[in-house]
């Protein structure tokens, strides 16, 4: 089944950036709920491959369908899946997702609790390591690509003197530029189109800024 993009947030509405596309804004209770790397997989399986059983999905994580069917249940209790009408008439019970996509409210990302700070450190872990291996897949697989597709690649990274603000800023224009580039790809017929990860970081570091560019690789 082909992947179907969740689309990307966008700050100025988390709730719905996409119309009919909802983006659920984790709270402290909700993101307790979600980080555990296996619950994490299993939401992205839902969301990018659609809708599966607790078999189905334990064969694509190579999991028991005993794990897959307990952290399901989790997810629903938390409202990140749901039953999904249009398989659920046989005797296995088919799960979809429930949300397109999740953004984690800011105040939780330097809060004092143990239980919270340890939860925000599982979710974003699990993330990054995801980054981890999309990137390091496709460099062991690049050999597979066309020369057009393996130059329109790119593993890039700058270092910039910024404000606070002024990093809010680029953080926020970098994601209405994707979410632009998501809304005309939909329905794009193209036979050379082709599903492209896009990863973004932004943070701060000690290290001294560099001019943009200067350290890219393609």
């Amino acid at each position: 089944m082909p992947e179907q993009p969740a689309p990307p947030p966008q700050p100025s509405n988390p709730s719905e950036p996409v119309p009919g596309h909802k983006v659920r804004l984790l709270d402290a209770r909700s993101l307790r709920g979600l980080a555990h790397p296996l619950r994490m997989h299993l939401m992205l399986s839902l969301r990018t491959e659609g809708p599966a059983t607790a078999s189905q999905l334990a064969e694509r994580l190579g999991e028991s369908s005993g794990a897959t069917s307990y952290h399901l249940r989790q997810l629903a209790a938390h409202g990140f899946v749901e039953d999904d009408p249009e398989h659920g008439k046989g005797r296995e019970r088919w799960w979809r997702a429930a949300v397109q996509g999740l953004r984690v409210d800011e105040t939780l990302m330097g809060n004092p609790d143990p239980a919270v700070r340890g939860a925000a450190d599982v979710y974003l872990h699990t993330i990054a390591d995801r980054h981890t291996s999309e990137l390091s897949t496709f460099i062991a697989t690049r050999h597979t690509l066309s020369e057009e597709w393996i130059a329109a690649s790119d593993m890039s990274d700058y270092s910039l003197r910024l404000t606070p603000e002024k990093s809010r800023e680029l953080g926020e224009r970098l994601t209405q530029v994707i979410v632009e580039f998501w809304q005309a790809s939909q329905g794009d017929d193209d036979p050379r189109a082709e599903q492209v990860r896009l990863h973004t970081h932004l943070f701060p570091t000690d290290t001294a800024p560099e001019p943009p560019g200067e350290d890219t690789t393609r």
